[in-house]
């Protein structure tokens, strides 16, 4: 699988770039690139890995991520994809001297600085920033020159001044990732996302990448900030969260659906990863 590493969006004439994404699929690849990023999905769902974060994705979502955090987005339906299944999106890349390495020490961009060092985490924005966000977005992409950056920044602004934010990756996160490791890492990611409904060995995962099976433990451990089991269980846990919500399925079929042999086990490693039961889940955001 390619990997994307060297993602340099941004032409050197430009100060930021500003698109619109239609394709079959998001990205699915494993990479990390130097610039900021702010994207919001339109159309389309899926999983979502930040550093060693790991989140079902729908549309609505935005998420700012700063330099060299490691990311994708792996769309539901990217081995069979269907008829009106085109994954949409607003993606916007910037450097930080958009703003001036002189500027962010001064006291009016406090908070500015405080959000792009927050960023190199991964950042969540919900409610009515989100709302808000969403709109300035799609003007930013019709607009262009000076007036552009006046909107970019505005954005900025905004989720600066925000308390609905929530940090993805965990605070001991670091990305030790070099370019055979991205390659690596996604064969792995491709592997699991294909058959986490089965059961999945250590010995599988080390054939599949040269490595012995004590090898690749340690090896995904160092990457990932989690061990290989606890990777596929929040995969699956993901998934279940996915089927609770948009099927509709309830808590027993979502659990083998997701890959669980047992009630009581998935249960448990549901609300220990999302700190409340799967009916206590579903019912939440059902009554949004």
């Amino acid at each position: 699988m390619k990997s994307a590493l060297q993602k340099s969006p941004i032409p050197h004439s430009r100060a930021y770039v500003a698109k619109v994404l239609k394709q079959p699929i998001f990205d699915p690849n494993w990479h990390f690139h130097s610039e900021y990023q702010l994207f919001l999905v339109l159309k389309g769902s899926g999983t979502r890995f930040i550093g060693d974060n790991i989140k079902p994705f729908k549309a609505g979502d935005i998420t700012f991520t700063g330099p060299n955090l490691p990311h994708l987005w792996r769309s539901g339906q990217e081995t069979e994809p269907i008829a009106d299944s085109t994954a949409t999106g607003i993606v916007v890349y910037f450097h930080e001297d958009l703003v001036g390495e002189h500027l962010l020490h001064k006291e009016e961009a406090i908070r500015l600085k405080q959000l792009f060092n927050m960023s190199l985490r991964g950042i969540d924005v919900h409610g009515k920033t989100a709302q808000t966000i969403s709109q300035m977005l799609f003007n930013l992409t019709s607009l262009d020159g000076f007036e552009a950056i006046i909107v970019l920044l505005k954005i900025l602004n905004c989720i600066s001044q925000s308390d609905e934010l929530q940090l993805l990756a965990s605070p001991g996160y670091t990305n030790s990732l070099k370019e055979g490791d991205t390659q690596r890492m996604n064969k792995v990611y491709a592997y699991v996302m294909k058959n986490f409904q089965k059961k999945i060995s250590i010995s599988q995962m080390a054939e599949l990448t040269n490595l012995t099976p004590t090898s690749f433990s340690r090896y995904f451990k160092a990457h990932a900030n989690k061990t290989f089991t606890e990777f596929v269980t929040e995969i699956r846990i993901g998934h279940a969260c996915k089927l609770l919500i948009e099927n509709k399925m309830d808590v027993s079929q979502s659990c083998y659906e997701s890959g669980f042999q047992s009630l009581s086990n998935f249960n448990r490693h549901f609300k220990l990863i999302t700190k409340r039961t799967p009916m206590l889940y579903k019912r939440e955001y059902t009554n949004h």
